[in-house]
């Protein structure tokens, strides 16, 4: 790791963590108070038969508990296209959008190894994404609190939260990464992790919401962010360990690949 990249991949991004930061936070008090002030209502019409029950289960989150509601809030469309500034923006930006730009050669004709600037770019990105995700969880504890429903969680759970967010958004993240290292041009890298993040999310909600489409959930990242279920003291193990390993793999592959290219002028 380099420590004047660092510093500069920080303090580049200072203002730009600080506002999503923000707007996380408050986003994650939004649904807690929907849920303290009409839960019982929306349970009410569900259960009246109005509405599918299917409908109630939405990528792993509801509005009917306040576990659910902190679920809802971290797959939700708002949540993630957030979480995505860091995970899928800054990421495939690092590298191809420096090499598009023809700056990368400048960088690399400092004393810094391609592994290190990697390595440099990899921490920052989790850090992002680490005080990002404590913003969200923050909001979500100050709002249950002033609303009298924190008592319905184990506050004690809340870390497992935030490291199994840490791993979902992390696997996107490396995965950038990885493409952002392979290729020249910006486009391509953009492409290939928006592509790994719609098709797992929509595979993911599809599943959810439609009973018959279930086994394509297991193939969606976002099937292993479990804040329901860790939440109420059901997570499954496994789902820490295959969203490590896709960042494990993702990390060697960029490692092993990132050294061995050639960086052809730009044109």
């Amino acid at each position: 790791m380099n420590r004047p990249l660092l510093k500069h991949a920080w303090r580049s991004n200072l203002f730009r963590l600080v506002v999503i930061s923000l707007a996380l936070a408050g986003w994650g008090s939004i649904l807690p108070i929907v849920y303290s002030q009409f839960g019982a209502l929306f349970r009410d019409l569900i259960d009246t038969g109005i509405f599918p029950e299917a409908l109630t289960n939405f990528g792993g989150g509801d509005v009917f508990s306040l576990p659910g509601s902190i679920a809802l809030g971290f797959v939700h469309p708002i949540a993630i296209i957030l979480l995505s500034i860091f995970a899928v923006g800054f990421t495939t930006s690092s590298f191809a959008g420096e090499r598009q730009r023809g700056t990368l050669e400048n960088l690399l004709a400092r004393p810094l190894s391609r592994r290190q600037a990697y390595v440099t770019i990899l921490v920052s990105v989790f850090g992002f994404l680490a005080i990002a995700l404590g913003a969200y969880l923050s909001g979500s504890v100050i709002a249950a609190g002033l609303f009298n429903v924190l008592g319905e969680i184990d506050t004690s759970r809340l870390p497992l939260v935030w490291l199994n967010g840490l791993l979902m958004f992390g696997s996107i993240a490396s995965i950038a990464l990885a493409a952002s290292v392979s290729f020249d041009r910006l486009a391509p890298a953009l492409g290939i992790t928006l592509a790994v993040l719609l098709v797992s999310y929509f595979l993911d909600i599809l599943g959810s919401l439609w009973p018959d489409a279930a086994f394509l959930q297991p193939y969606s990242l976002f099937h292993y962010l479990q804040t329901r279920d860790i939440l109420v003291g059901k997570a499954d193990p496994f789902g820490f360990a295959l969203l490590a390993a896709v960042i494990v793999i993702s990390v060697v592959y960029a490692l092993i690949i990132f050294p061995r290219r050639d960086i052809a002028a730009p044109s």
